[in-house]
């Protein structure tokens, strides 16, 4: 049985930062590339940032400079660092697990910035 679990959202001022982590188990984890996703009120889901099995990164434009995907192998653990914070980053924040055509999912974490 696969499961992502995150945590480490919260409320948080603007130019703050949260570090969302995501626990995978039931998957051969260094074998997946990784990602975090966000889904704010009204809007589609978007890609934030990911991490391949051999370590290299992409990010969306709108957080470059700003958030840090990370991932630990050994703990089955991919990080997202988020710093300067906007209230625009306002989302539900949900981990990806992707391995072939195998996708999972977990159930997500709120991040709220205030102005």
């Amino acid at each position: 049985q696969v499961q992502l679990v995150e945590s480490g959202g919260g409320l948080v001022q603007a130019g703050g930062s949260l570090r969302l982590s995501c626990v995978a188990s039931g998957i051969i984890f260094n074998l997946n590339t990784m990602s975090w996703y966000r889904q704010a009120p009204g809007n589609q889901r978007e890609l934030v940032a990911l991490i391949f099995n051999s370590g290299g990164t992409n990010y969306a434009d709108s957080v470059k400079g700003r958030f840090t995907i990370s991932r630990d192998n050994a703990e089955n653990t991919v990080y997202l660092q988020m710093n300067s914070l906007k209230p625009e980053d306002t989302a539900i924040y949900s981990c990806n697990a992707r391995l072939g055509g195998a996708s999972y999912w977990g159930q997500g974490t709120q991040v709220t910035v205030s102005s």
